[in-house]
């Protein structure tokens, strides 16, 4: 598996969480909850990288060659954690505001695979 490459992101990183769970809802009003599954509450990072035209590059080419392999995952460290989690990248855009600098706007999903 892939290390995402040594780019950080700029402030401003939105991470929302979804957990899974089910809910019963009896006719008295009353309701139950269970989380369910192993690994419940997954992490969603949308990320902006305003980097060097180059460094935008090796981004979009390691996200490229990761989209062709099937969604191949892949290790990233989110600012503010202190250890690596594993994500897949289904969209990413770039664009390229000034001479020599690009911005990449990608969502990583958190993934729990073998």
């Amino acid at each position: 598996m892939a290390d995402f490459p040594s780019i950080n992101p700029t402030y401003g990183v939105q991470k929302s969480s979804a957990p899974n769970f089910r809910k019963v809802q009896f006719s008295d009003g009353y309701e139950a909850r269970l989380t369910f599954g192993l690994n419940q509450n997954p992490k969603v990072y949308n990320l902006t990288f305003q980097v060097s035209e180059a460094d935008a590059d090796t981004i979009e080419a390691f996200l490229d060659a990761r989209a062709t392999n099937s969604m191949e995952k892949f290790n990233f460290t989110p600012p503010g954690e202190t250890q690596s989690s594993t994500f897949v990248c289904e969209t990413w855009s770039k664009s390229i505001p000034f001479l020599n600098r690009a911005t990449i706007q990608a969502t990583f999903r958190q993934v729990f695979e073998p």
